[in-house]
């Protein structure tokens, strides 16, 4: 019994020391689990606390944003409510403004109306005092005009007492005196207009004639003149262009002209606006040409050369027409342009001679109008002189040449002849009309000029296309051999104005377009045509 006794004690002493190790061990545990639950309960308060704090400053930082952006919407509705309170402000002084002005307009008007009836009322006034004098005058010419109606009818009694003669007697004598009088008067005044008649028929014998001479006239020509130079071979166009060009180069530098050097064989072509300057190169070229030595030196010394024997020509052909046509006195420069016109040729007729024979027509006319001959040949001799500088000024040749003859003392006779010979001339200088006659006649007999009817077609064709390029031109004409265009406009359609800017614009055109000698006078008509039928 006691082993078991033993082995029970044994038994209950090892489960107590069990049962105290489980209890230790479990306290131990629950005390580790109680520090472990302290330490996360402290973290998890902690991390509460940090949460909480941050909620708390971003509520805080929510919170004074609201603050601002309620106070910043406070500050623009207070502005906005500053602005509409300014413009409301500005509108009402503005509308103050218009009405005080309104009002001053309307006190003006008020003392204008005001001014204006005082006027009709003193005007009323003195309507009535002027109607009250004027009834005072009517009422004292009345009984005025019954004492002369009175003092007339004694007058007649007494002078038909005195006279002895009736009423019916006295008019037909004052009627056979009267009769007299203007049989004397319709006598004087029949002599005079016979006079003037026979004034005006010799003037316009006159003027017949004149116009006669002038409209005889055709539109051909004479001889022509090349500016070309033959060479021996083509290797001379070589020789004359020179190393890399340097010879033809020079040329056209020292005389002023172009060199044309083309395909043509045994031709070179000279080119230059200025006829003189076209005639010393063509010169200074045919002699390097003999010389055979061409180089810039020897060109600019041939030339001149060539330019003084050219000048010293020029004199002598001015000084042979003045000594030809028997015209003494001339400016020593005039001389010389009437020289220039030796190398001048218009439609290939030589301008020189044909001064000349302007110059004798023009005297024979003189003579056969009982005019001054020696006048009218200067007259003539000088009437194209303004082409002899035509292409160094600006202008047609008439007022160029008026102008030149002007500045050298010429007679106004001259002047006149040399500005008006191309337009209508005026009948009270007769030396005008007579130079435009003989001009025509020169110009139109027989071999003067020569044209190409191809060419000369061609030119009015040119002519008339660059007038009808113009807006409302109806029909252009060219007329005088090209010297003159008449455009006819829609008058429905243009104004006087715009007519006038059209006619402007059309002698730009042909300006700017077309080379032509001379000068092309455009005349733009509008005119507006109504019909009617009587039935």
């Amino acid at each position: 019994m006691i082993p078991y006794i033993l082995y029970f004690l044994a038994t209950v002493i090892l489960m107590a020391g069990a049962g105290a190790g489980v209890y230790f061990f479990v306290r131990a545990q629950e005390r580790s689990r109680k520090n472990d639950a302290k330490t996360v309960a402290a973290e998890t308060i902690q991390r509460a606390k940090d949460e909480a704090e941050s909620i708390r400053r971003e509520a805080e930082t929510f919170r004074q944003g609201v603050e601002n952006r309620r106070r910043e919407a406070e500050l623009q509705l207070k502005e906005k409510e500053i602005k509409q309170k300014e413009e409301i402000e500005q509108q009402a002084r503005k509308s103050r403004q218009q009405q005080a002005e309104r009002e001053k307009q309307l006190d003006k008007r008020q003392d204008a109306i005001d001014k204006q009836a005082e006027e009709i009322r003193k005007q009323e006034r003195l309507l009535e005092t002027t109607q009250l004098s004027l009834t005072e005058k009517i009422e004292h010419q009345k009984t005025r005009n019954a004492q002369l109606d009175k003092v007339y009818e004694d007058q007649i009694k007494k002078l038909h007492e005195i006279s002895g003669l009736s009423k019916e007697e006295a008019t037909r004598t004052l009627l056979t005196s009267l009769e007299t009088t203007l049989h004397d008067q319709a006598g004087s005044i029949i002599l005079k207009h016979e006079k003037l008649v026979s004034q005006r028929c010799e003037e316009q014998a006159r003027n017949i004639l004149l116009l006669a001479l002038q409209r005889y006239a055709a539109s051909h020509t004479a001889e022509s003149t090349t500016s070309t130079v033959d060479i021996p071979n083509d290797d001379m166009k070589g020789r004359i262009i020179g190393r890399e060009g340097r010879n033809i180069r020079a040329f056209e530098k020292i005389t002023g002209v172009d060199v044309i050097i083309d395909d043509t064989p045994g031709v070179v072509i000279v080119s230059a606006f200025d006829s003189i300057r076209r005639e010393i190169a063509r010169l200074t070229l045919n002699r390097l040409i003999a010389d055979g030595r061409i180089h810039p030196s020897r060109i600019e010394e041939i030339f001149k050369e060539t330019d003084r024997e050219i000048i010293a020509f020029i004199r002598r052909a001015g000084a042979e027409a003045v000594e030809e046509v028997d015209v003494h006195g001339l400016h020593e420069r005039l001389v010389e342009y009437l020289g220039r016109l030796y190398f001048r040729t218009s439609y290939s007729q030589n301008v020189l001679r044909h001064s000349i024979e302007v110059a004798f027509l023009s005297g024979i006319i003189a003579v056969e109008l009982g005019l001054d001959q020696r006048l009218a040949r200067r007259c003539g001799l000088l009437h194209d002189i303004g082409k002899a500088v035509d292409h160094e000024v600006e202008g047609g040749h008439p007022k160029i040449g008026a102008d030149l003859l002007k500045r050298y003392g010429e007679p106004f006779e001259v002047v006149q002849a040399a500005l008006g010979h191309h337009d209508d001339p005026k009948i009270a200088n007769p030396y005008t009309v007579i130079v435009a006659a003989a001009d025509a006649c020169s110009a139109s007999r027989p071999g003067a000029r020569r044209e190409t009817l191809e060419h000369y077609v061609q030119r009015m064709e040119e002519l008339e296309a660059i007038a009808n390029e113009f807006n409302n031109v109806e029909q252009a004409y060219a007329v005088r051999a090209g010297r003159e265009m008449r455009v006819l406009v829609q008058a429905e359609k243009t104004t006087d104005e715009s007519a006038a800017k059209t006619c402007h614009d059309i002698v730009e055109a042909l300006s700017s377009r077309l080379q032509f000698p001379g000068e092309i006078k455009v005349t733009v008509i509008r005119e507006t045509r109504t019909t009617a039928v009587a039935k």
